[in-house]
Formats: structure tokens, C-alpha cells, sequence
């Protein structure tokens, strides 16, 4: 099925845990002879066990993973006979929370222990550092309306901070054993233009082609890997791009062969002939961690995690069905396994992430800091309803398995879910990336078919009236965004005018052409100046109301 039920494979806690409990836990094993902690004395100090004060919780090591047991479940299998299978680059919240949970369920489920993961960091070291005091070891909270539940991944065997480790880095790349390397590193990772094409503007990748044998971009490890794999005789490993990236395998298949043809056309044959870079599908709603959820699972759960992962039970993963050298047994833990995962990539990324970045902006200038308090908002939620039901599934392909309705009512539930709010910050940041790959092609489509487009237009004015970096009230706006400067500056000379804008075609291609959307969009930009928000959205969400009498055409 393409939207399936939440997994609710993890146990539910109702009990708070405090170091009281588990300091007389660990009393009475030890007095009963118990060998829990062999490599604790007898008579070890308590505070040896690094425990904070009441309250916190007992840290997470794999030392302590049998007394946490007692309260979250966590890996029964012995992780040290896992073989190191899979490299993750980019390990973050998100593949925390989806990719490493479905390989600990393989494990877990005795599938197979083939499938253990690496984990790469490029740019977080706190991340690496935290990750490597537990072991690798790091635990994910479910949440919803109806409660918590958690449990320890224990799928992730080491951490490597990838510029203080390099070496280390290509070994594992290069080890026999590693038959799958999967990526999270963001749109903003992959050296490819909207078109398709390789783009060798960003300083590190220049510095990368320059000294393929030292790199420090994504793309230039696995090509160096790929190479020393090439000349010692070793199959190559598979290539899973797990970013919301248009045709990321494609992507990630540009990027690789066009820094392999740098270095050598031989090698770059060799990748084409070899190498496999299948596309896939994720979704998993996964906020940042707050030092708010650290505590929080401290005191519900009595685990002291570093960096635990809070998310919501729902997720998805549909995977290509091409593989080089193997793959986990995934489609036996809920992966969906596919020839073709275009339409349900279209499906995701135009209904939930288009439908996420029109909520992010419009949501901000309504007063709104959360995605469950926006969604709260009835004119806002009936206008996310109308968006994805009005103007972007009727232009959606037929998908095997997919009610198209009830795929929509799950989003609507799941962006309002009060437990896993996620900042609407977070969901203005990228623009310039996200906007042109899941709002500009509903929007393009729909005016060369004559279809409704308001809506469309409405979270596009939302966006540039948040890149004047000031809201409706004057309070200043923090704008994350690769090109914020040059944007910013377009957007406050040309207030209401979205023509100045437009002219980055970089971004948005011909839209400045088509005379129906630059009209309307100047008329709902100066309707959020004149009239305000919420004036504007009624007016484009009830027929009838018109906010100016002139007439205007489609190109």
C-alpha cells in the first residue's frame, strides 16, 4: 500500500522512571549476584555510572543497555555480530528516525545481520560526538494524540566525523563488506542544477575535482571510494539517495559520474557500467531535538540520551528495485519495493511538501511559530485542505494502491499533531530549493492545463512576503536561505511588484512570462499589505469575494 498505517512496532510507556528506581535496581542485581553489569566491580561507586541528578535518567552506553531494558525495549540481537553493510552519509534526526529504525527491525527480526550501518557525519560533530559516547546507541520517540513510545536503535555501530577522520572514512567505504551506502545530506548537497546538470560552482566541490584523492564533499568520497574499490578488484556498493530531491537517483548518478570523468574516463565507464543509483521515496515527519525532548525522555522514559530522535508513528519508505551488490531483506519490515518510484515521490512531494512550505509562510505571517497551532487555525487548515484538494491531486498520476482522498485526510492529521509540532522556521528555510521543486511545478502545470491556481499563486505571495524579512507586525524575520541576500533585496524594492523576483529565472524559469500569475500575484501581495492575511485568504477561499475589480487573463 502507498500510504500505510503508522508502525507501531514500539512499546508504550506509561511509567515516569526516576534514579531512585533505577539505582535500587541496580543494588538489588548486584545483591542478588546478578552478572547485568559484568564489567562493573561489586562494590562500584554509583557515581561511577556518570548518573545526574535525580531524576535524569541513566545514560545510554552499551553498558546500560540491559537496564534500560526493563523500561524500553531495545536490540535483543548482539550487535557486535553485525557486519557493517551499509555507510549512511549525513546522519541526522531524520535517518535516525526512518532508514536506521527499518535495518535495527531487519536485525531485530533475525532477517539478517549483513545490514549493520557506519555513520558519516559531514558537518555536526556534536552529533558524531554524541552518538560515539553511547555506542552508537540513541533512542526514538513515537508521538501522537494518543501518547509515547519509545524504543533504543541499536542498528548504527560507529560514528565517523568525516573531517577529522577522513582515512577512516574511505576505509569504510572501501571495506568488502560495505554493499550499500544511503545519503541524507539535503537538496543543498547535490552539485546538480534544476535541469539535470552537473554544477561545479561550490568552492569544496572545485576543490574536490582539483584533489580527487583528498576529498571532503560527499560526491568526492564515494568517487574516490569507488575508484580504490575499482583498482583492488572489489564490487562496487549501491548508491540509495534518501534526500527530497527530485529524481535523486538521477542526481546522485550526474554528480558521481561527472566527478569521476574529472579524474578519469576509465573510472567514470567503469561507474556507468557497474554502479547503481536507485531513486526512493521517504517521509517521516522528524522536528530537530530540543533540549525540551532531552529532558522530556529523561523523565518519561529514564533514558539520558545525548540526542534521542522524537517523531511521529507514521512513516514510508519506497525504494527502486535496483541494486548492485545485494540489499537488506527491507520490503520484510515495510519497505516497498518497486520498478518505478516516480509517481509516488510526485504524490509525496506535491501534496506534503508543497503543501508543508505554503503552511510555513503563510502560517508565519498569521502569527504561527508551530505547524499543530497553524493547523489549528481554521482558515488556515480549510486552506491547506482546499490547496491539495482543489488544485494539486487533480493533477496527480494514478498510484497502485492509493486513495487519493484518505491519503490527504492522514496529512491534515499528521500536520496537526500537537506532539510532534514542527517549527514553521524549519520550514521556510531553503526556499530557493524547495519552492521550485514542490510548489512551482503544481503551479506551472496547472496554468498551461487552464486549472485553478489561486491557492498555488497564495503560498507563492506568502513567500515573497516573508522574504522581506519582516512580518505583518514589523517583528523581524530570520531568513535561512542560500541566495537570502539577493532575495531579501528584490523582494523589499519590489514590495508589491513580484516582477523583480520573477527576473531570477534561476529559480523561477519563465513564470514571469505568464501574465495571469504575475497579475494575480501582485494582487494578493498588495491585498496582505492593504487588507492583511487572513483578509486575503478568505477572500481567495470564498467565491464571490473579490479583493479588486479588475480583470485578468491566463498567459
Amino acid at each position: 500500500m502507498y500510504a500505510p498505517t503508522s508502525h507501531r512496532a514500539f512499546q508504550r510507556s506509561e511509567k515516569k522512571v526516576y534514579l531512585g528506581d533505577l539505582d535500587a535496581a541496580l543494588r538489588a542485581q548486584r545483591s542478588r549476584g546478578a552478572v547485568a553489569f559484568p564489567h562493573l566491580p561489586a562494590k562500584a561507586p554509583m557515581d561511577n555510572l556518570d548518573l545526574r541528578c535525580a531524576g535524569t535518567g541513566l545514560p545510554l552506553s552499551e553498558k546500560t543497555l540491559l537496564m534500560h531494558s526493563s523500561r524500553v525495549p531495545g536490540p535483543t540481537y548482539n550487535r557486535a555480530s553485525l557486519d557493517p553493510g551499509v555507510v549512511h552519509i549525513g546522519v541526522g534526526g531524520f535517518h535516525r528516525a526512518h532508514q536506521a529504525v527499518y535495518l535495527d527491525e531487519v536485525a531485530e527480526r533475525g532477517l539478517s545481520v549483513e545490514w549493520g550501518v557506519v555513520g558519516v557525519g559531514l558537518r555536526s560533530r556534536g552529533m558524531t560526538a554524541a552518538l560515539t559516547a553511547q555506542d552508537g546507541l540513541f533512542t526514538v520517540v513515537e508521538r501522537d494524540g494518543t501518547g509515547e513510545q519509545a524504543r533504543i536503535i541499536g542498528a548504527l555501530s560507529r560514528c565517523l566525523f568525516a573531517p577529522d577522520r577522513p582515512d577512516e572514512v574511505l576505509d569504510a567505504l572501501t571495506d568488502p563488506h560495505t554493499r550499500l551506502v544511503t545519503l541524507t545530506v539535503t537538496g543543498a548537497g547535490y552539485p546538480v542544477d534544476d535541469a539535470g546538470e552537473f554544477d561545479p560552482s561550490d568552492p569544496d566541490v572545485r576543490a574536490d575535482l582539483a584533489n580527487p584523492h583528498s576529498p571532503s564533499t560527499v560526491f568526492g568520497y564515494l568517487t574516490e571510494a569507488l575508484d580504490r574499490r575499482r583498482q583492488a578488484g572489489l564490487r562496487p556498493f549501491t548508491v540509495l539517495s534518501c534526500d527530497n530531491v527530485p529524481n535523486n537517483g538521477a542526481f546522485t548518478r550526474t554528480a558521481v559520474l561527472s566527478f569521476a570523468r574529472s579524474h578519469s574516463h576509465g573510472l567514470a565507464s567503469w561507474i556507468a557500467e557497474n554502479v547503481t543509483f536507485p531513486s526512493s521515496m521517504v517521509d517521516r515527519i522528524t522536528p530537530s531535538t530540543s533540549n525540551i525532548d532531552r529532558g522530556t525522555v529523561a523523565r518519561t522514559f529514564g533514558v539520558a540520551d545525548r540526542w534521542p530522535v522524537v517523531t511521529e508513528p507514521y512513516r514510508q519508505w519506497v525504494v527502486e528495485d535496483d541494486f548492485c551488490n545485494g540489499r537488506p531483506p527491507l520490503e520484510e519490515v515495510g519497505v516497498e519495493i518497486v520498478g518505478d518510484v516516480t509517481p509516488y515521490k510526485l504524490v509525496k512531494s506535491r501534496l506534503l511538501n508543497g503543501s508543508h512550505s505554503a503552511l510555513g509562510y503563510l502560517g508565519h505571517l498569521a502569527g504561527h511559530r508551530r505547524t499543530d497551532t497553524a493547523m489549528s487555525d481554521r482558515l488556515l487548515r480549510r486552506y491547506v485542505q482546499r490547496l491539495m484538494a482543489d488544485e494539486v491531486a487533480p493533477l496527480l498520476p494514478t498510484v497502485p494502491g492509493l486513495d487519493l482522498a484518505a491519503y490527504q485526510r492522514t496529512l491534515l492529521d499528521r500536520f496537526a499533531n500537537p506532539t510532534v509540532g514542527d517549527p514553521l522556521a524549519r520550514l521556510c528555510q531553503r526556499g530557493s530549493t524547495k519552492v521550485p521543486a514542490y510548489l512551482l511545478p503544481s503551479l506551472r502545470e496547472a496554468l498551461a492545463q487552464g486549472r485553478p491556481a489561486e491557492l498555488l499563486t497564495l503560498a507563492v505571495a506568502g513567500w515573497f512576503r516573508y522574504l522581506r524579512a519582516v512580518d505583518l507586525d514589523g517583528a523581524p524575520i530570520t531568513v535561512e536561505d542560500a541566495r537570502s541576500d539577493r532575495m531579501q533585496a528584490l523582494a523589499r524594492a519590489g514590495r508589491d511588484d513580484p516582477r523583480p523576483l520573477l527576473e531570477m529565472r534561476e529559480v523561477f524559469g519563465d513564470l514571469g512570462d505568464a501574465r495571469w500569475f504575475v497579475t494575480t500575484l501582485q494582487r494578493m501581495l498588495g491585498s496582505i499589505d492593504r487588507h492583511g492575511l487572513r483578509s486575503t485568504l478568505h477572500a481567495f477561499l470564498t467565491p464571490g469575494v473579490v479583493i479588486e475589480s479588475s480583470p485578468v487573463h491566463r498567459r
